[in-house]
């Protein structure tokens, strides 16, 4: 991983912490190998002096909803550190109360729900705290020998957590586990099947322990070469068919996008992808956006969904109780032998995160292979996360569904009058939309990126071929055409 950091861009911000810690999070969140749409948190502690000139010891912590590659001062909470401190000491503490309890210590009652590790943070004693899910530490945490290769790489210069759920009981493990720590002899802490946290007094010290401690993982891992592969030609028929599937089993339209790269087809490819591919999610925070495990596209593909959606409501009977309800038992992304990697999401928002989250995932299965053994989490654990009330809560906050959310439509005429302003609606209605238009300034004329413009003389047959491919290859089918 590349170092970031610049000397004249830290010294802009003077003595603003807060101002620092805005960026060398960002320099986090720059790099997706690191943290991926979201995930991952920092923190700062620092004082605050309120409208009586009162100070307070506060820990500015990432809030949800903020991802760290673009975050703001805005995006951290300022929480109470003494209350933080507190609530580590309490013997239980229910997500509700955890989540209460964090807001009522808020110093700020705008500010956005701290992270679920802020109480981690405020027992770490150190000014700065950095959190990634590093590919690959993490990687290395998720292989057969995962504990021992991490404990010959690092030695006593980290602290090796194992997995406990995020939140208030991986908080009460950490304190358990440093009672008699000295935490001047560590460089960090690696949660297996999880991330790596790094701290220190000062921004650039935690930042650099974090490249440090990932590119020693990057060598262990070494360089896995991809063979070069002949692409089979995609089917657009075929993909359609699979997301007309696929949306049916879900309740409600979604989009499809199939990725083609060398990468892809080779992971495709392998002899044991079935079995590797549905092992587990390389960290369990991913499963909100992808579920467990991918569909394995074999022979029939309504035949293939049946299986899919069997083993889905299997495998809830087999760990909910009584005050969960399923969710869709619809894929978030698919391994079809021989073409490529599949995603599928309700906006082009959600395809963008689903294909990068697996794009990582995917890699990471196969430098897992080559180390010895992909293993993932036990699927209870994956679960436990699935349906925990405080993920759950970050997909609500996306609103009510749109009228044509997850539609594709195709507008000929689009470049002006009344095309142009079926585009529009369409748009506004949640639709993607491919624009067609014989003026070629179509192409340019939209600048969503819910819009497609193409130029195409509807009266040229071949054209419209090209542009319905086109239209599939890059939203997965069409639904609605307005001529």
């Amino acid at each position: 991983v590349k170092n970031l950091w610049n000397n004249s861009d830290a010294e802009a911000c003077g003595e603003d912490l807060l101002a620092l810690r805005v960026y060398s999070s960002r320099l986090i969140g720059q790099d997706p190998n690191l943290v991926l749409h979201g995930g991952g948190n920092t923190s700062v502690k620092s004082s605050y002096t309120d409208l009586f000139g009162d100070h307070h010891e506060v820990l500015y912590v990432k809030g949800s909803g903020w991802d760290l590659e673009t975050i703001e001062a805005e995006g951290f909470s300022p929480v109470r550190l003494d209350v933080l401190l507190r609530l580590a000491r309490l013997p239980s503490l229910t997500d509700s109360d955890m989540v209460h309890a964090q807001r009522g210590a808020l110093l700020n009652p705008s500010a956005p729900n701290p992270s679920v590790e802020a109480i981690l943070h405020a027992i770490i004693p150190y000014r700065f705290v950095d959190h990634s899910h590093s590919d690959a530490v993490v990687t290395l945490t998720n292989t057969v020998q995962g504990e021992e290769r991490i404990r010959s790489l690092y030695g006593n210069r980290v602290l090796i957590v194992p997995y406990v759920m995020p939140g208030f009981e991986l908080a009460k493990k950490v304190a358990e586990m440093t009672l008699e720590t000295d935490w001047s002899e560590l460089q960090g802490m690696i949660l297996m099947n999880h991330g790596l946290f790094t701290f220190s007094d000062d921004a650039k010290c935690s930042y650099d322990a974090m490249v440090q401690l990932v590119t020693e993982a990057e060598l262990e891992i070494g360089t896995r070469t991809t063979p070069d592969v002949v692409a089979t030609k995609l089917c657009t028929l075929e993909l359609a068919n699979l997301r007309s599937v696929v949306s049916h089993t879900a309740g409600f339209p979604m989009l499809a996008r199939i990725s083609q790269s060398d990468g892809s087809q080779d992971f495709t490819r392998r002899s044991n992808v079935a079995d590797i591919a549905t092992r587990g999610p390389l960290t369990p925070d991913h499963v909100i956006r992808t579920k467990r495990v991918p569909l394995i596209v074999e022979g029939d593909f309504t035949e293939a969904l049946a299986r899919y959606t069997q083993d889905y409501e299997d495998y809830f009977s087999r760990h909910s109780s009584d005050h969960h309800t399923r969710l869709d038992s619809a894929p978030r992304w698919a391994v079809w032998p021989g073409q490529g990697i599949v995603s599928f999401g309700r906006s082009l928002k959600d395809l963008h995160v689903v294909g990068d989250i697996v794009e990582h995932t995917c890699s990471a299965i196969a430098d897992g292979e080559y180390l010895g053994g992909w293993r993932a989490l036990p699927a209870e654990d994956i679960f436990a996360v699935e349906y925990w009330e405080l993920e759950q809560a970050k997909l609500k906050k996306s609103g009510t569904s749109l009228p044509f959310q997850g539609k594709i439509a195709m507008v000929t005429g689009a470049a002006s009058g009344i095309g142009r302003a079926c585009v529009e609606s369409l748009v506004e209605g949640g639709a993607v939309v491919v624009a067609l238009d014989i003026d070629a300034d179509v192409a340019g004329m939209y600048s969503g990126t819910n819009i497609l413009g193409l130029r195409c003389d509807v009266t040229d047959g071949l054209a419209i071929k090209n542009a319905v491919d086109t239209t599939v290859q890059q939203f997965g089918g069409l639904d609605i055409v307005v001529s």
